[in-house]
């Protein structure tokens, strides 16, 4: 393995296509054995949920998830790391994240796309209100004790 891999990290309003950007990691290379990705949408919440809105701060979201990635590269034996988190108003069916790990075996891959994962879910600097269908004010959404007993397990 050739020196540790510069994650991808980007927090974008826009929308992305996972398979582009398993293909922008794969392209030209034959030492990856396994990729694993995961790609979060935003849920209707049985026909309650409009949109989630996402509020971050800017510079400061991607640091954070940068470094994050960069232990995952020290952690696991990765060729290739992409997060990227989107901000604004999201809509259900739509993208919300996306995380992906590349490396010569399977586990490594799975491991450092959960741990990547579990900590989006409980530490990334991160805002999310909810829009209701109804017209409704909705709710700022509260950590889950259960993403940070997920998070437990990496430490």
């Amino acid at each position: 393995m050739a020196g540790k891999p510069v994650p991808a990290v980007r927090v974008q309003a826009e929308d992305f296509d996972v398979a582009a950007e398993v293909e922008r990691i794969r392209a030209g290379r034959t030492d990856i054995g396994a990729i694993v990705t995961f790609s979060g949408l935003c849920r209707d919440e049985a026909g309650s949920l409009a949109a989630l809105e996402l509020e971050h701060y800017p510079g400061m979201a991607e640091a954070e998830i940068a470094r994050v990635a960069d232990e995952a590269t020290e952690r696991w034996p990765l060729l290739a790391v992409t997060v990227l988190h989107r901000h604004g108003k999201v809509r259900p069916g739509e993208n919300i994240v996306l995380v992906i790990a590349a490396s010569p075996h399977r586990q490594a891959a799975f491991e450092a796309a959960s741990f990547l994962m579990d900590y989006l879910k409980s530490r990334a600097p991160f805002w999310k209100k909810e829009h209701r269908a109804d017209g409704a004010p909705g709710d700022w959404v509260a950590a889950k004790d259960s993403d940070e007993q997920a998070l437990d397990r990496w430490r």
